[in-house]
């Protein structure tokens, strides 16, 4: 089972990119499970989402402990957060950050803000760093990614949106490989 624990700020997309993972695993025809602590939604408050993937069901539920992928959508939760603690020696890394902050794991490094900002006129950084996580690591593809996203958004959101953050997710995943 792989298991990827997302760590952002309440308003910045952290509990909807891990519904997006766990869905386009799906679509790849594996198991998804998407989770969130009950920490609370107030906008800027530290948020944890959970995701799991796996070839088969997943009948585990709670918190991950012991990620194997760790995404942050904020750089600030490191002065916060010892967000390196509980990561194995093999965990992965990917980060909202345009330089290196020195995580002796693997990580990988874009700025998703600034892509952000520039596709959607704000800084929520969700679908920026879905393209970063695709491309990093592989696990999902960048086409079941958008697909994940607009069967979850596209009636929620107007077509102008929908694009919008499907073009931030290309643009990230681009960027990224």
């Amino acid at each position: 089972m792989i298991e990827i624990r997302a760590h952002g700020r309440g308003g910045q997309g952290a509990v909807t990119s891990a519904r997006v993972l766990a869905l386009a695993a799906v679509k790849q025809g594996k198991y998804g499970q998407a989770s969130q602590t009950a920490l609370g939604d107030r906008r800027g408050a530290p948020v944890m989402a959970f995701t799991r993937i796996d070839d088969k069901k997943i009948a585990h539920r709670g918190p991950i402990l012991r990620p194997d992928y760790l995404i942050v959508l904020d750089p600030t939760l490191i002065h916060a957060i010892d967000l390196s603690a509980d990561l194995k020696d093999s965990s992965m890394i990917v980060i909202n950050s345009p330089k290196d902050l020195g995580f002796k794991h693997k990580t990988t490094y874009v700025d998703a803000t600034s892509i952000a900002i520039k596709n959607l006129g704000r800084p929520i950084v969700n679908t920026s760093m879905l393209g970063a996580f695709a491309a990093a690591t592989g696990l999902v593809s960048l086409n079941s990614v958008i697909e994940a996203f607009v069967e979850l958004f596209g009636d929620k959101f107007s077509p102008e949106q929908v694009k919008m953050n499907c073009n931030t997710i290309e643009e990230t995943y681009y960027e990224v490989r």
